[in-house]
C-alpha cells in the first residue's frame, strides 16, 4: 500500500526514522505527497524519471527556499527524487476556486513571483519551450498515444511566436515554470510555492501567463496579479508576452498530459486534459487579440 511505502521511505532517512505519527495524504497529480507531523514527504511518481532531472530539482528547491518563496528542504535524494520539506502550517492549498474566493490571493501570487524572479537565484536548468516540445514529442514517438488532430500545424504556426520572442529576448530569471494552483500555499498574508520539478531559467512572464491559465483567471484577477508584480500598470509588450505564454503553456502541457496517459497515470482523465488544453491553445491563437498582443511584442 502507498502509506506503507511512505512509512518505509521515512524510516530509511535517519532524521525521520523514529517518526511513528500519522501520515496524511496531500495532493499531487504525478507524485505521492504526505504530511508527517511538521514535515512533508514527496515520493516521485512512476515514469517521472523519463522527463524530470531530479538533481536539477533539488538545487532549485533549495535555492527557492533561500529566496524565501518555498519551504526549507530537510532531505533530498538526487538519485530517487525522494524529498522532505518543512510543512507550512495554517496554509490553504490553492485551487482555481480558492483564487476566486480568497481576497487578495492573485495579488499575493504576483508578489511571490516578483520575489522569486528578483531574488538572483540561479537554477541549473534552462526551461526552453520549443526544445521541451521536441523532447516530449520524442518520448511520445515511442508510445501508442495519438496527438490531437492538427497539433503539428499549430506548432508550425507558433513559429511566429518563437520569432517574436527570439527577436526580443527577456532577461532570464529563476522561474517555477509549472504554476498549477495546487503548487501555491496561501496563509492569507503571504503565498508560498512548492514543487520545483519543471523549474528553470526562463522568461519570468511565463509564470504569470501559466498561472492565469491554470487558475482560469478573469480580467480582474489578471490585473491584480500584474499590478502586484509590476508595481503598477503593465506595458503593452509585457501584457503581450503574458498572453503569448498563455497559449504556449497549453501547447506544451498538452504533450505532458499525453505522457501521463501513456504512463497509465490514474490521477486524472489525461486524454480529456490534453485535448482540452490543445483546444484552448488553438482558440486563443485564432483571436484578433492574440495577433494584437503578438504585434506588441514584435514592436517592443
Amino acid at each position: 500500500m502507498a502509506v506503507e511505502a511512505a512509512r518505509a521511505a521515512l524510516a530509511a532517512i535517519p532524521a525521520f526514522a523514529g517518526y511513528k505519527g500519522p501520515l496524511e495524504r496531500l495532493g499531487g497529480l504525478t507524485n505521492l505527497v504526505y504530511r508527517a507531523g511538521e514535515a512533508c514527504l514527496r515520493i516521485p511518481g512512476k515514469g517521472t524519471e523519463e522527463y524530470i532531472n531530479r538533481a536539477n530539482e533539488g538545487v532549485a528547491a533549495r535555492e527557492a527556499a533561500k529566496a524565501g518563496v518555498s519551504p526549507d528542504v530537510l532531505h533530498f535524494d538526487g538519485a530517487t527524487g525522494l524529498m522532505v520539506t518543512r510543512f507550512i502550517g495554517g496554509a490553504e492549498t490553492m485551487s482555481p476556486e480558492k483564487f476566486k474566493t480568497r481576497p487578495g490571493s492573485p495579488a499575493r501570487a504576483g508578489e511571490v513571483f516578483r520575489k522569486l524572479h528578483r531574488s538572483g537565484a540561479v537554477f541549473p536548468f534552462r526551461f526552453e519551450l520549443f526544445a521541451m516540445i521536441d523532447d516530449y514529442l520524442k518520448v511520445l514517438s515511442t508510445r501508442d498515444v495519438s496527438l490531437p488532430a492538427g497539433y503539428h500545424d499549430v506548432v508550425r504556426e507558433a513559429g511566429a511566436v518563437r520569432a517574436a520572442l527570439d527577436a526580443h529576448p527577456a532577461p532570464l530569471a529563476a522561474c517555477h515554470c509549472d504554476p498549477l494552483c495546487e503548487n501555491f500555499l496561501d496563509t492569507g498574508d503571504r503565498m508560498w510555492i512548492v514543487d520545483w520539478e519543471y523549474s528553470g531559467m526562463n522568461d519570468p512572464l511565463w509564470d504569470l501567463g501559466d498561472l492565469s491559465v491554470e487558475g482560469r483567471f478573469d480580467a480582474a484577477q489578471d490585473e491584480a496579479m500584474m499590478r502586484a508584480y509590476f508595481g503598477g500598470e503593465a506595458r503593452p509588450a509585457e501584457r503581450g508576452r503574458i498572453v503569448i505564454h498563455k497559449a504556449m503553456c497549453d501547447l506544451l502541457w498538452t504533450l505532458w498530459g499525453l505522457i501521463q496517459l501513456a504512463n497509465n497515470n490514474p490521477a486524472d482523465d489525461f486524454r480529456a486534459y490534453a485535448d482540452g488544453r490543445f483546444a484552448r491553445c488553438k482558440a486563443l491563437m485564432e483571436t484578433p487579440d492574440f495577433s494584437r498582443h503578438l504585434a506588441a511584442v514584435r514592436l517592443s
